[in-house]
C-alpha cells in the first residue's frame, strides 16, 4: 500500500511540473526532484528532470539527476541508459560509454550496443564497436546495426566479415541485393550511416 501511495504520489508531482514548466522552470525542477524522490522504482520523473535541466541548460544538474537514478535503482537498464545521454552532453565520453556497458551488462538491448558502438568508434576501437554493433543486431537491432557492423569491420580492415555483414543486411532491406554492388561501394567510401532506411 506505501508503495502504491509513493507512486501516485509522484505521478501527481510530474503532473505539477509539467504544468509549471514553461513559465516557472524552477518550480519544475522542484516538483521533478521531489517525483525522485518519492518514485518507487525508475520512472518518468527522472527523465523528465534531465530533459528540463537540460533545457535550462543545466547539463552538469542534469548528470546529476541520472546519476541519482542509478544510485538508487542500479540494476535498471532505462536509469544506467539516461546517465549515458547525460554525460555524452557533456562530452564525458569514457563516463557515458561505462553507463552504455553497465546498461548492456543489465539487458541485452539494440539502443545501448548501438550506443556503446558509436563511442568505441569515435575512440578508433573499430573491432570493439564492431562486436558492439552485433550485438545490437542479435538484439533486435535490425539492419541498422548489421549496416553499422559491415562499418566497422570494414574500417578495421576485416574485408571479408564486413562482406558477410553486407549481404545479410542486403536480405533486409527493400531491394537490397539489387543494390548490393552500390552498397558496398558507399561502404568502402564510407559514405552510407544510415542502415539501409533510405530507399533508392
Amino acid at each position: 500500500m506505501l508503495r502504491s501511495l509513493r507512486s501516485s504520489l509522484a505521478r501527481f508531482a510530474v503532473r505539477r511540473a509539467a504544468a509549471c514548466q514553461r513559465f516557472a522552470p524552477r518550480r519544475a525542477d522542484f516538483w521533478l526532484r521531489l517525483a525522485c524522490r518519492l518514485t518507487p522504482g525508475f520512472a518518468d520523473s527522472y527523465p523528465a528532470l534531465v530533459r528540463l535541466r537540460r533545457a535550462t541548460e543545466d547539463r552538469w544538474g542534469a548528470v546529476a539527476a541520472a546519476r541519482h537514478g542509478t544510485e538508487r535503482f542500479p540494476d535498471n537498464p532505462d536509469a544506467w541508459m539516461l546517465l549515458g545521454e547525460a554525460y555524452q552532453m557533456v562530452f564525458r565520453q569514457k563516463d557515458a560509454l561505462h553507463a552504455y556497458e553497465q546498461a548492456l551488462a543489465l539487458e541485452e538491448r539494440p539502443d545501448a550496443a548501438v550506443a556503446a558502438g558509436d563511442l568505441y568508434r569515435r575512440a578508433g576501437l573499430l573491432q570493439e564497436a564492431a562486436a558492439r554493433f552485433a550485438r545490437a543486431y542479435a538484439a533486435g537491432g535490425g539492419a541498422e546495426a548489421l549496416w553499422l557492423n559491415a562499418q566497422a569491420l570494414f574500417q578495421a580492415g576485416e574485408e571479408r566479415a564486413a562482406d558477410e555483414a553486407l549481404h545479410l543486411w542486403a536480405t533486409q532491406v527493400p531491394g537490397g541485393l539489387d543494390r548490393l554492388s552500390e552498397a558496398r561501394a558507399e561502404l568502402r567510401g564510407g559514405k552510407r550511416e544510415d542502415g539501409g532506411k533510405r530507399e533508392g
